[in-house]
C-alpha cells in the first residue's frame, strides 16, 4: 500500500522568545524581530507522516504552506527532515488572511495537487493559537476529520485508526480515508535533519528564490528538477481573489495590548495552619478560587 500524504505546515514568529522589541508602536507584532521558526506542532505532524512512510514506503509526502517567499524555509526543513517535495502557496492576494481566508487558499491548492489520502497539520499556530485551520480546511473538502492526535495507530482496508489526546484521558478512533488528522504537541517529537537530505535539497529553491541566482546554478535546477520547489498563486489554485487575503477575512484585529504583570500586594506566610486557613477563606470569598 501506499498513501499520498499532505503535511500543512506554516512559518510563525518564535513567540515562546519573546523581547522588548516583539511589539511595534501600534500594537501590532514586529516579525522582524522575532526569528522565524517551523512551527512546532507542524513539526509534530510531519514526524505522524513520516512514520507513516516508514511503514508504508511507496508513500509520498508533501509539504504544503503559505506565505511569503521567505516561507520557503519550512520546505527544505520538510524535505531534510525525510518529505518528498514542498508546495507554496505566495501571493500579495493571500496577505492579512485570517483562518477562514487561509483554509480556502489551502483547500485550493489541496484540489490542484488532486491526490490525496490523508492531510496532516499541527493542532495550532504559536501566533494565533486558535486551532481552526485544519478543521476549516476538512469542512471545505466535505471529508473526515480527527482532531487531538498523538499517534497514527493503523492504516488498513480504507480506514485511519488514531489515539487522541483530551483534557482527561485518551480514545482510539477510526474513521475512512480520506480525512484530515490534527495533531497534539504530545505527540512524538519531529526527527531531525537527515545528513545525505540536507546535501541533496540544499539548493532547493523556488522560482522566485531562483531569479536572484547565477547561471551556474541555473543549470544544476535543470539537471536536477527535484531541487526546483512548486510555487503557486491565486491564479494557479484557480481561486477566488474576493476570498482570498484579507477581503475574504470576516475577521478584523481592532486593538493588540502588550500585557506586563506586576506584583503588587503580597503576603508572606509561616508553616502555621491557621495562617493557611486564613488565606484559603480569603481566596474563596473573593472567587479567585473555589
Amino acid at each position: 500500500m501506499a498513501f499520498n500524504i499532505i503535511v500543512l505546515a506554516k512559518q510563525v514568529p518564535d513567540t515562546r522568545n519573546v523581547g522588548k522589541d516583539a511589539m511595534k508602536a501600534d500594537g501590532t507584532v514586529n516579525r522582524a524581530a522575532l526569528p522565524a521558526i517551523f512551527n512546532p506542532e507542524d513539526l509534530n505532524a510531519l514526524e505522524q507522516a513520516l512514520g507513516i512512510k516508514e511503514r508504508f514506503p511507496e508513500s509520498k509526502i508533501t509539504v504544503l504552506t503559505m506565505g511569503p517567499g521567505r516561507a520557503a524555509d519550512i520546505l527544505r526543513e520538510g524535505l531534510f527532515r525525510g518529505a518528498d517535495d514542498g508546495v507554496l502557496l505566495t501571493d500579495r492576494a493571500f496577505a492579512g488572511a485570517d483562518t477562514l481566508a487561509t483554509s480556502y487558499a489551502l483547500s485550493m491548492a489541496v484540489h490542484k495537487i488532486g491526490k490525496y489520502d490523508i492531510i496532516i497539520s499541527g493542532r495550532q499556530a504559536i501566533d494565533g493559537d486558535t486551532a481552526q485551520v485544519g478543521p476549516q480546511v476538512a469542512e471545505k473538502l466535505g471529508i473526515t476529520q480527527i482532531t487531538y492526535a498523538e499517534e497514527i495507530l493503523d492504516i488498513a482496508n480504507g480506514k485511519i485508526r488514531i489515539k487522541r489526546r483530551l483534557e482527561n484521558g485518551v480514545e482510539v478512533v477510526e474513521c475512512p480515508l480520506p480525512t484530515v488528522v490534527t495533531v497534539n504537541g504530545s505527540a512524538r517529537a519531529c526527527r531531525p535533519r537527515n545528513a545525505k537530505l540536507l546535501q541533496k535539497f540544499k539548493h532547493a529553491k523556488t522560482a522566485t528564490e531562483l531569479q536572484s541566482e547565477d547561471n551556474d546554478y541555473v543549470e544544476l535546477y535543470t539537471a536536477r528538477p527535484y531541487l526546483n520547489l512548486v510555487e503557486w498563486s491565486v491564479a494557479d489554485v484557480n481561486a477566488d481573489p474576493v476570498q482570498c487575503g484579507l477581503s475574504g477575512s470576516p475577521t478584523k484585529v481592532k486593538k493588540i495590548e502588550n500585557v506586563v504583570f506586576q506584583a503588587k500586594e503580597s503576603k508572606r506566610l509561616t508553616d502555621n495552619d491557621a495562617e493557611i486557613d486564613e488565606l484559603m477563606r480569603e481566596l474563596i470569598e473573593s472567587h479567585t478560587i473555589g
